[in-house]
Order: C-alpha cells, then structure tokens, then sequence
C-alpha cells in the first residue's frame, strides 16, 4: 500500500511540473520570453526525470521485476531515456541542435503517458511466463533506448529536409546569427542573401553530421537489444528467430537504419538522399513500437495494453 501512495505521489508531481513546464515554453514562444523563467524549464526537467525515475524503482521494489512489461511503464522509461540524451548533450557541450530535439520529446512522452493512457493501464499486471527471465531487463531497457536515441537522429534528418525545402522555417537560426555576426564583424561587408544562404548550408550539415552520429549509437543499442531478444527468445520459445511480426519489424527497422550508415558514408549520399532514408526509419520505429500492439497479433503482444513487450 505504501509502495501504491509514493508511486502515485511521485508520477502525478512529475506530471505537474511537466504541465508548468509546458506553460513556460508556450509564453516564451508566443508571448515573451521571462529572463526571471529563463532556467526554469531546465529545472523543471531534472525534477521530473528524479521523480519518474524514483516511480520506476518504487514499482520496480514492489513487484520485484524491472517495471517494463506494459506500454505505460515502457513510456516512463522512454521519457527518461529521452532526457538522459538532451543531459549529455549539455554535459558534453554538443551543439544545441539535439537538446533542441530530445526536450520537446521529454516532455510530450511524458505527458502522454500520465495524462492520455487510462487510469487501468497505470496499474502493474501480473507478468506472464515468457516474461519472467532475467532478460527483461536487458533486453527491453536496450529497445527502448535504441528508440529513442533513433528516434533523435530521425528528428534530427527530418528537421533537416524541412529546413532544405522551407526557407521560413530557420529564420529564427538567421536571427540568432545575424546577432552574433553584429557582435564580431567577421561578415558585416557580406550581403545578407550570401549570407542567408551560409547560415541555411552551415545549419543543415550541422543537423546532417548530428543526425549520423546519433544514429549510429542508436543503431548499436539496436543491434544489442535484437541479440538478447534472440538468446530470450530462444530461453522462452525454444527458437532463436520465429519471424513473429514484432521481429519481423525489428529487423525491417534494423536493416533500414544500417543501410543509411552505409550510404551515409557515400559522399554524393550525404545530405538529402541519407535523411530521407532516416525519416523512413522515424516511422518504422513506431510501427515496431506500437503499430503491432495495436493489432494485437504475434507473440508479443501479450493483452495489446495491458502486458506488452518490447
């Protein structure tokens, strides 16, 4: 009982702070932005990632099983990953492009994970057999990070084809420039088409060599999470590879994505051609998520909501 009162404690703070935190980012882009709030959302976002972070080991003490056998749990742990992405590109002072990404993707995970999904599917069920290995630590916790750290560098490719064919959409990144440029001179003799054109190429391979990096993580957490689904499997069903619908879209999502580091190694790939092929693996990805669980079909489906496995 104690362990049901701290988690509902914790989850429904954090998606408090989650709710002023998406206030504070809509009046900073449609209003003002308040230099008082300026760190705010910042702050925001590490109080939420300790609070559902502690649900998660509450729960996990509780059952006394990793907390990722249903959609809403694997939600909780997919916010967390998420954020655990924008934190190491601000600890390793990466550019700000994939903050930029991972924030808005915290968030949203997280508010629809507490406030969409129905007050049943928040309850722990009782696992099945299949489901009660060591595996499923390993196994789903690398999934699931895999998503996520691919679908960052998916954003990242997508948010690359729009800049490329809609000018309108990084006025905001010319601003910012034409700031700095005005503060060292360094192109002030430079005519502002010549240098729209600079800012728009500079932005897009910053966001074409960012995209490749984080897919390339990704892709190994993939490959990872794939081979203890295997071995898993194997412990479970007697049978390494049963090219059950979600292996079958895993593999289709795996084959995707390492045919774009292959390609993206190309010169005449780079750019364009590679990012359309990341956005293909954008929707694979949630195809493999929750496109089979909706149907309910194959051997992962296990109750479509309510016992899902990664």
């Amino acid at each position: 009982m104690i362990f049901t009162t701290l988690e509902h404690i914790l989850i429904h703070t954090s998606f408090s702070i989650v709710s002023v935190v998406i206030m504070i980012y809509v009046i900073s882009l449609l209003v003002r932005e308040i230099v008082e709030l300026h760190d705010s959302p910042e702050k925001g976002m590490i109080a939420t990632f300790f609070f559902t972070s502690g649900f998660l080991i509450f729960r996990w003490i509780s059952l006394e099983n990793f907390p990722l056998s249903n959609l809403y749990e694997s939600l909780i742990f997919l916010s967390c990953s998420f954020y655990i992405i924008h934190r190491v590109s601000k600890v390793r002072g990466y550019q700000h492009e994939l903050s930029t990404i991972a924030t808005p993707s915290t968030i949203l995970t997280q508010g629809f994970a507490t406030s969409i999904l129905s007050t049943e599917m928040h309850q722990p069920g009782i696992l099945v057999p299949a489901l009660q290995s060591q595996w499923l630590m390993m196994h789903v916790s690398m999934m699931l990070l895999s998503y996520a750290v691919l679908l960052c560098g998916s954003l990242l490719s997508i948010a690359l084809l729009v800049i490329r064919f809609r000018k309108k959409m990084y006025s905001f990144y010319i601003s910012k420039m034409n700031y700095w440029n005005e503060k060292t001179n360094i192109f002030k003799n430079t005519p502002f088409s010549l240098l729209q054109n600079y800012y728009k190429y500079e932005l897009i391979d910053r966001l074409d060599y960012w995209s490749y990096r984080v897919i390339s993580f990704g892709f190994t957490f993939l490959s990872i999470g794939i081979l203890c689904g295997a071995v898993w499997a194997n412990e479970a069903w007697g049978s390494y590879w049963n090219w059950d619908p979600k292996e079958t879209w895993a593999f289709i999502t795996w084959t995707i994505f390492a045919i774009y580091l292959h390609i993206r190694t190309n010169f005449n790939w780079k750019g364009k051609n590679s990012a359309l092929l990341a956005s293909i693996g954008f929707f694979l990805i949630w195809i493999c998520y929750f496109g089979i669980n909706l149907l309910g079909i194959g051997l992962h489906s296990y109750g479509l909501f309510i016992q899902i496995k990664i």
